[in-house]
């Protein structure tokens, strides 16, 4: 923000004083000589002349230290309201104690009709002084921003007449916001009609300037045609997937495009401004209310101290680090393989916040030697472990890497994270882990083992965390459907009755945040994740909201299940009992853990089998290892050499 060079704030607070002054002396004046008809007797003039000087610098005195000329006039609104109220009334109370025998003198005992009158003009002046600079101001920057909007266009609207008509959706706290705004703003093609809003007691009802709640939404096919609507705008704060759906199905239906400002919170967090009005994506539609974090406990557990996230550059491993900067850690390590990505989340976070403590940290986390250095060195006390191979058709044709990567580089880097008394260890984990069917799945549960296993060896505290698909993150299914969609179809589904789990990324870290505070060791934590989401209604949303129709103007067609998949996910199986935890939306799992020298054996044969590349039998041990798997087999394979692993496991030998 540009400041004013001294000299001329100096000038702009001395004419700003002389204002208030010029003000309080006129509104005395004016009480006087309305409490006298405009003909004041000698003696009163002589005692109006005493007491002007006393009660101006009093109710100026007053006015400076409530506070309410240290506001800057520009930005007066309703807010600074109340220190006005409180400086008239301090006042009113002081000059009515003077007349009531507080002073000496009589010729300084102010009439208490001039009082109440001169309270009045005086306050409600130096207030209504800063509203008219406020509106000149807008008003000047409204011109401002249409003249920039028109030479940079080169066919601006300035007469307005070729503004676009809208309805906001929601006349709530946030529908008065967006309101305001898109009036202050000159460069905005939007001319409001009025509200729609649900709330019957607001119906004919003006909330803002003259804009009423016309209706509701049930009412904004007649609404729209009445009124020559171009769009409509959401605007409702906190709005449930639920209810963004219903309006975006009524306005398809119409049709007429719906659009949607940012959540609320994230206007005031200064994330966003609030004329940022953007089309509806499917994340309006799948997300739910943010989950509401215990901010305490987690700035506890985090601030000063030193937090390691592994796979840093992946869309869970960023989201992580920009969470966990906002507890303020004395040192964040970002420990990633990638360079290109280690890069990118270096620069974001380094430029959001310059004050902390990043250290970028190539490594693979199954480089046993490179990652001892790292733990020698920085000694972390928090270690979130979001390294893994995630896609599932692919790890089916990669088996021996996924276990590697996700059991054996977990297991490394968790003794490590043990040995070098880490506060916590917290592993991401999947619900693909629960009855896997993928090799992906296998090594995940395998993983939630091992860090059970490794709890009661050890003083640092190991949880998991498990959660569905995640909304947008490198190779999910919503990135690919756009493409897809980009490329004027067709939208490829495996199954049209296949169901999944979403979560925004967002919303996947702040639960893993929650679960380093809530984990006291060997816990998998599950989110209470909603009701699943049929992929075929996904991809026809997708469509819908990129303004075409589904099966007409891009088809939609299904190619079968690929190796690994299942039609349902699940959170947790029979055998788990899920008991709830402080947080509403967080459950703990209660696994059964494997005997330890049968996962010790068991590793063992896994590091084995991963060398030798040996992919059958590694599905075949470790549906042994895991009652609850289905891994795909090879119709060939040896059958014995399968019962001669589990045995071995089984013997611990």
């Amino acid at each position: 923000m540009l400041e004013l060079p001294p000299k001329r704030h100096l000038l702009a607070t001395s004419i700003q004083a002389l204002l208030d002054l010029s003000l309080l002396l006129a509104a005395f004046t004016a009480a006087y000589l309305l409490r006298f008809d405009f003909e004041i007797p000698s003696d009163e003039f002589r005692n109006f002349l005493s007491q002007a000087p006393l009660v101006v610098l009093l109710q100026f005195v007053i006015l400076t230290v409530s506070g309410s000329r240290a506001s800057i006039w520009r930005y007066t609104d309703l807010a600074h309201l109340k220190s006005f109220l409180y400086a008239a009334l301090v006042s009113l109370s002081i000059v009515t104690l003077m007349r009531l025998g507080l002073v000496p003198y009589n010729a300084w005992r102010v009439p208490l009709s001039v009082n109440f009158i001169d309270v009045l003009l005086a306050f409600g002046g130096v207030y209504g002084i800063r509203v008219l600079r406020r509106a000149e101001y807008e008003y000047v920057q409204k011109r401002v921003q249409l003249k920039r909007h028109i030479n940079g266009n080169g066919n601006g609207n300035g007469n307005g007449k070729n503004k676009r008509s809208v309805l906001l959706i929601g006349a709530g706290r946030a529908g008065l916001l967006a309101a305001k705004e898109i009036d202050a703003r000159g460069d905005l093609d939007l001319a409001i009609k009025g509200f729609v809003d649900d709330d019957r007691a607001k119906l004919g009802r003006s909330v803002l300037q003259g804009y009423r709640v016309l209706g509701a939404t049930q009412d904004l096919p007649r609404l729209i045609h009445t009124h020559g609507i171009n769009h409509v705008i959401i605007t409702i704060a906190h709005a449930s997937r639920h209810q963004i759906h219903r309006i975006v199905k009524i306005c398809d239906a119409i049709p007429v495009k719906v659009r949607i400002i940012p959540e609320l919170y994230e206007i005031i967090e200064g994330r966003v401004e609030i004329s940022r009005i953007r089309d509806v994506e499917i994340e309006d539609l799948l997300g739910r209310t943010p989950v509401q974090l215990d901010t305490d406990s987690i700035r506890e557990e985090l601030a000063g101290k030193t937090v390691m996230v592994t796979g840093a550059g992946g869309s869970i491993g960023s989201e992580l680090a920009r969470q966990v900067l906002r507890f303020a850690p004395a040192r964040l390590l970002l420990v990633e393989r990638a360079e290109s990505a280690l890069f990118d989340i270096d620069c974001e976070l380094r430029a959001d916040h310059p004050g902390l403590s990043i250290e970028p940290l190539v490594a693979d986390v199954g480089d046993e030697s490179r990652m001892r250095a790292i733990f020698v060195r920085y000694r972390p006390q928090v270690v979130i472990h979001a390294a893994a191979h995630k896609h599932v058709p692919l790890m089916e044709s990669n088996a021996t890497e996924a276990v590697q990567n996700n059991v054996l580089n977990t297991r490394m880097v968790a003794d490590l994270a043990g040995e070098f008394k880490a506060e916590v260890f917290v592993l991401i984990s999947t619900d693909k882990a629960v009855r896997p069917t993928s090799i992906m799945g296998a090594s995940k549960r395998a993983a939630e083992l091992v860090a059970q296993d490794l709890n009661r060896m050890y003083d640092t505290r190991f949880v998991a965390v498990r959660f569905g698909n995640v909304i947008g993150s490198a190779g999910s299914v919503i990135p690919i459907f756009r493409e897809q969609i980009r490329n004027g179809g067709p939208v490829t589904i495996t199954d049209k009755r296949m169901k999944r789990y979403f979560m925004t990324i967002p919303e996947s870290a702040q639960l893993v945040l929650q679960a380093s505070v809530l984990g006291k060791g060997g816990e998998v934590f599950i989110l209470h994740m909603g009701e699943p989401v049929r992929i075929m209604d996904l991809a026809e949303t997708l469509i819908t909201l990129s303004g075409l129709k589904p099966h007409d103007d891009i088809q939609i067609t299904e190619t079968g299940m690929r190796p690994g998949e299942k039609l349902y996910e699940e959170l947790n199986f029979e055998t788990e009992e899920t008991v709830p935890t402080s947080h509403p939306k967080i459950f703990i799992n209660k696994l059964d853990t494997a005997e330890p020298q049968t996962l010790q054996t068991a590793l063992k044969v896994l590091a084995r089998l991963v060398s030798e590349r040996n992919e059958d039998e590694l599905r075949r041990f470790l549906n042994g290892l895991l009652p609850e798997a289905r891994l795909h087999l090879s119709p060939n394979g040896n059958h014995r050499e399968r019962k001669r692993l589990v045995l071995v496991a089984g013997r611990g030998q």
